[in-house]
């Protein structure tokens, strides 16, 4: 059976190369793309639902602020204090401990993790893809040096607007960062919407060749000239795995299975079969925001109108003025696609009046903090507190429960149980 299914691969990866060549897309045409037999190491997802846009290699590791003294030897029992800075016992050090905040946009996750980063002695490891990029600051929501109370925030500004970034980069950095602030005995807390670079950071991803631009825009161009079905088609053939858990429409996944099996020779399923790297030596502890909808939306409605108050436009104007010159023309970076800088490009470009682009860039964010709510019900092992992170009472329960967790209290004040998982979202 194994010698036959062998006989099957080859015969499979025989049609793929057939394929190929019918459309021009052998690897010889490429100067970029590696030869099948000899690819060249990458990483892969752990998932194949990547809601964002690919992304390459990193540019620069990420800039660290100074940092003050370590874990203290006061005990966590102390968090029933309005105020004061406590930090995790020895044991709760030894343990490698990671917290990580998650939920919709707009949840008060940042707040939270400043509440926490000041009362745990922690550090701040940003986890939102937008955030990665400098210069989007105002339509990102990223805080600014004066919003941080001096506590430390990683992963930062970390590429140009025009750079490609993957998880598989965001893993890298972020895993980089997590091993230096436990080294200075400190708390990591990441907190972000993001939930595919989460996955990436904790699940971690499969070894994989290197993405080819050239190859893509070939498949894009095939995609264009004979459809989204023709590729689909040839995905199902190649790899009838991967064409199961992909969606017909989905281009970008299945050009990026086609990616890997075509510079690979042999199909993404199963290199994902293949195992991973998962992040090891730590124990992470999920909290969930489940903030009640209508207030969610009506938070989100008002802080899209401050984004466009307090400069979104000019912003936005500066960055697409900045693109251009570098490239020689006219030209959108790819990180400006994101939500509110897309908005606001449009009407740049004379596509919208002022009105229809925050009413589209609000409505755009409810739909982003539907589809990230569902995301995390999925996330395993993540304990949901009902609330935004920035009400004062949320912010005691959590550190209440971290409090019952890390350093079993000695006295009988209750602590709030979390919430389950929301159930479902509004229309």
């Amino acid at each position: 059976n194994r010698i036959e299914r062998r006989g099957q691969g080859r015969c499979r990866l025989s049609e793929s190369l057939a394929a190929t060549a019918r459309l021009n897309l052998t690897t010889k045409d490429f100067t970029d793309v590696p030869s099948l037999a000899g690819p060249t190491p990458r990483l892969l997802s752990a998932v194949d639902r990547d809601p964002g846009p690919a992304r390459g290699p990193a540019a620069s590791p990420a800039l660290v602020e100074p940092v003050g003294a370590g874990f203290g030897s006061t005990s966590l029992t102390a968090l029933s204090l309005p105020k004061g800075k406590p930090a995790p016992t020895a044991a709760c050090c030894q343990e490698r401990a990671l917290v990580v905040i998650v939920g919709p946009t707009a949840a008060g996750k940042s707040a939270l993790a400043l509440e926490l980063g000041e009362r745990l002695d922690g550090e701040i490891v940003n986890c939102d893809s937008v955030e990665v990029y400098r210069g989007l600051d105002i339509g990102a929501a990223k805080p600014g040096p004066e919003e941080r109370r001096g506590i430390p925030h990683h992963l930062l500004d970390l590429v140009e607007p025009g750079q490609p970034f993957t998880a598989g980069d965001y893993m890298r950095e972020a895993r980089q960062v997590l091993a230096s602030i436990h080294a200075r005995r400190k708390l990591p807390i990441v907190v972000g919407g993001t939930g595919l670079y989460l996955r990436a950071l904790l699940l971690g991803l499969f070894e994989g060749p290197a993405r080819s631009e050239a190859l893509r825009a070939r498949l894009r161009r095939s995609a264009e000239k004979r459809g989204r079905e023709f590729l689909y088609r040839l995905l199902a053939r190649l790899d009838p795995g991967a064409s199961q858990r992909i969606h017909p429409r989905d281009m970008q996944k299945i050009i990026r299975a086609l990616e890997v099996c075509l510079l690979a020779g042999q199909p993404i399923s199963r290199m994902h079969a293949g195992g991973r790297d998962e992040l090891r030596g730590v124990e992470t502890f999920k909290i969930g925001l489940d903030p009640d909808r209508t207030e969610l939306y009506s938070r989100i409605n008002a802080r899209v109108e401050r984004m466009f108050a307090s400069g979104l436009l000019e912003e936005t104007r500066t960055l697409v003025e900045r693109a251009a010159r570098r490239a020689g023309g006219e030209t959108t970076p790819a990180a400006l696609g994101a939500l509110g800088y897309r908005q606001a490009a449009a009407h740049l470009r004379g596509q919208s009046t002022l009105a229809e682009a925050i009413a589209e860039a609000q409505t755009a964010s409810r739909r982003y903090a539907k589809r990230q709510s569902t995301w995390f019900r999925r996330e395993p092992d993540v304990t949901w507190f009902r609330g935004f992170g920035d009400d004062p009472q949320v912010q005691a329960r959590v550190l209440g429960w971290l409090r019952r967790l890390w350093a079993a209290p000695s006295d009988d004040t209750p602590v709030a149980a979390p919430t389950r998982p929301p159930k479902g979202e509004p229309a």
